[in-house]
């Protein structure tokens, strides 16, 4: 079995069970600010967990592409990967526990879908803490399915609770499902949960009867949905007999072009931390992920997803060098190559966007260079000052300044220099515990946040949008929103700065349609009557079947998911703090309502 057939029979499966298809949607959550990334394929279902109604009805299916970078470390291993593709079904308050463990249950083990060996499956539920109850429901059910007791795990919040996707939003209890690889165990406490990889986690199924909110509390939701997800490269590693999902087609080419790049050399590596094995799968994984952010439009930088893409090409860039892959051979642009061969049927954005992929890979890896051949310098003064240490201090500034990972600064430093790993990681902690400040008090907002004035301050970006291609022309389309109760950005394509005069007229237009104290109308129509409304919309893979459009009068149309005011008389005054460089080819506004 392919991945696509994989995929098929998933959503085959569910649509049998009443599930409407919905889109596999852009890595950059639109209109949520609570995360960088689609993390899981209830991201962009936020709105419709905590009660809106959607187009497709109660019962969804979908294979959506995602992002996490809270595994990054585990990368290497046989299971963890940045990139990855999500099967997932969810209920909108219609069916409940029993439905969703017996219909998993069905899926895998029947001989008409993936004819998994029941002998093989156990399962992990949760066990119960001051927040909400032990599910002994969950595994009754999984008795009554088959799943004897023996293979039941109570498991704590840390292992079998999902969510909220950001701060604040819609969570609750899982259970998970678990395939016994036949590996030895690690220890004779090894179950499922155990890291070691002997039983892979193959899907996730999670009861959301909660919303956490601001202030940390747990409520009880009016309507209980459900939320599964089921990681593609491991349940095709799993079907296919491999012992990771380095080993399926989704990156067995990429392997094999990293060691054809290794053939003839004498695999004679310094001793660093990361083994020459873990070095190939890090450098597969990372150029995949890198590829698909690219696809999405996100350049590398120092903010946000930026960041993130930078981290994972200088972090796939040092492994070669590691390797001594030459920097001649461009390993991360042949790597993007393949992954788009690999992927071009199911994501044919990557094969329009191939020319940029590739010329951003190639960019990235210069600065990288430079950053190298800088902090090499240093390095060498640090050398000099302390000839026996590198303190914790040197160790972090090489690696916040320069980009030096603290595996490169071992490799550099000879046998009889010691390295302080202790004050680095202090350094380190601290760095990151600031980062969760500031992204603490940036990330405020998101899709599970209707406060009236971020509602507002969404209703105002449709204004500022029209506003836009009014005075600048139709190539204006918008290439992100971030909105917090504080203010507004708007990210736009348009190759020149705004002059004080066009931003002042940008204004003036939105402040004159809020004075008119329009209405805002939804209506729900298919994709076809929504273009022949005119509605402003990226028609490409984004939406399903039936699309919400929100029309203020004869000025604004657009199809959207996200809180709207029922009048524009609500907003107030429209006024704009900042127009700047977003990235290539693309402006940025931040405004804020008074």
């Amino acid at each position: 079995m392919n991945s696509q057939e994989l995929i098929n029979k998933y959503i085959d499966f569910f649509k049998q069970k009443g599930h409407t298809l919905i889109p596999n949607v852009s890595l950059i959550p639109e209109h949520d600010p609570s995360v960088l990334f689609t993390t899981a394929g209830m991201h962009p279902l936020v709105p419709f967990l905590l009660g809106q109604k959607h187009p497709g009805g109660k019962r969804l299916v979908s294979n959506q592409r995602c992002i996490r970078t809270t595994d990054i470390k585990e990368v290497g291993d046989a299971w963890h990967n940045t990139f990855f593709e999500m099967l997932g079904n969810w209920s909108l308050g219609d069916y409940f526990k029993e439905d969703t463990i017996k219909w998993a249950y069905e899926f895998l083990t029947s001989p008409q879908w993936l004819n998994i060996n029941t002998e093989k499956l156990s399962v992990t539920v949760f066990a119960g803490d001051e927040d909400a109850p032990r599910d002994e429901q969950a595994a009754e059910i999984w008795q009554e399915t088959g799943i004897p007791k023996e293979r039941i795990y109570f498991l704590p919040k840390s292992e079998n609770w999902w969510g909220p996707a950001g701060k604040i939003g819609p969570c609750g209890p899982d259970t998970e499902i678990f395939y016994d690889t036949g590996q030895k165990k690690c220890s004779s406490e090894c179950k499922p949960g155990c890291s070691c990889g002997k039983n892979c986690e193959i899907w996730n199924l999670v009861f959301m009867q909660y919303d956490k909110t601001s202030t940390g509390e747990y409520k009880e939701l009016k309507q209980k949905n459900i939320d599964t997800g089921m990681g593609v490269e491991r349940t095709l590693a799993i079907l296919e007999g491999y012992e990771n999902s380095y080993q399926t087609e989704l990156f067995k080419p990429i392997m094999d072009l990293i060691e054809e790049k290794l053939s003839g050399r004498s695999q004679d590596y310094r001793e660093v931390s990361t083994s020459p094995e873990k070095a190939k799968k890090i450098i597969a994984d990372h150029i995949k992920a890198a590829t698909f952010i690219l696809m999405d439009g996100i350049t590398p930088s120092n903010l946000d997803q930026g960041y993130v893409l930078r981290r994972l090409i200088r972090r796939a860039t040092l492994q070669a060098k590691l390797l001594e892959i030459e920097k001649k051979e461009n390993v991360s642009q042949q790597v993007a190559n393949i992954v788009i061969d690999i992927y071009k049927e199911r994501y044919p954005n990557l094969l329009d966007k191939k020319e940029f992929i590739l010329k951003e890979l190639g960019k990235e890896e210069d600065r990288f260079e430079l950053c190298l051949a800088k902090g090499l310098k240093v390095f060498g003064k640090i050398i000099d000052k302390n000839r026996k240490k590198i303190s914790g201090q040197d160790a972090f500034h090489l690696y916040d300044t320069y980009g030096f990972p603290i595996e490169l600064t071992q490799d550099l430093a000879r046998d009889d220099i010691k390295i302080d790993r202790e004050g680095f990681n202090k350094e380190f902690k601290e760095h990151q515990k600031l980062s969760r400040k500031g992204a603490a008090k940036k990330f405020k907002g998101g899709l599970a946040d209707h406060t009236e004035a971020t509602t507002k301050l969404h209703t105002a970006t449709h204004l500022l949008h029209q506003a836009l291609r009014q005075i600048l022309g139709d190539h204006v389309e918008q290439k992100g929103s971030n909105i917090n109760p504080e203010r507004l950005r708007f990210d736009f394509t348009h190759q020149e700065k705004l002059s004080p005069e066009q931003l002042e007229q940008v204004e003036q237009i939105v402040n004159e349609q809020i004075q008119k104290a329009l209405p805002v109308k939804m209506e729900e129509m298919t994709v076809e009557q929504a273009k022949e409304k005119g509605a402003i919309g990226l028609f490409e893979e984004k939406y399903g079947d039936k699309v919400k459009v929100y029309s203020i009068n004869d000025f604004s149309c657009e199809i959207c998911g996200g809180p709207h005011v029922k009048n524009i008389k609500e907003l107030g005054e429209f006024k704009i703090k900042k127009e700047g460089s977003g990235s290539s080819g693309v402006r940025r506004i931040k405004a804020i309502l008074i």
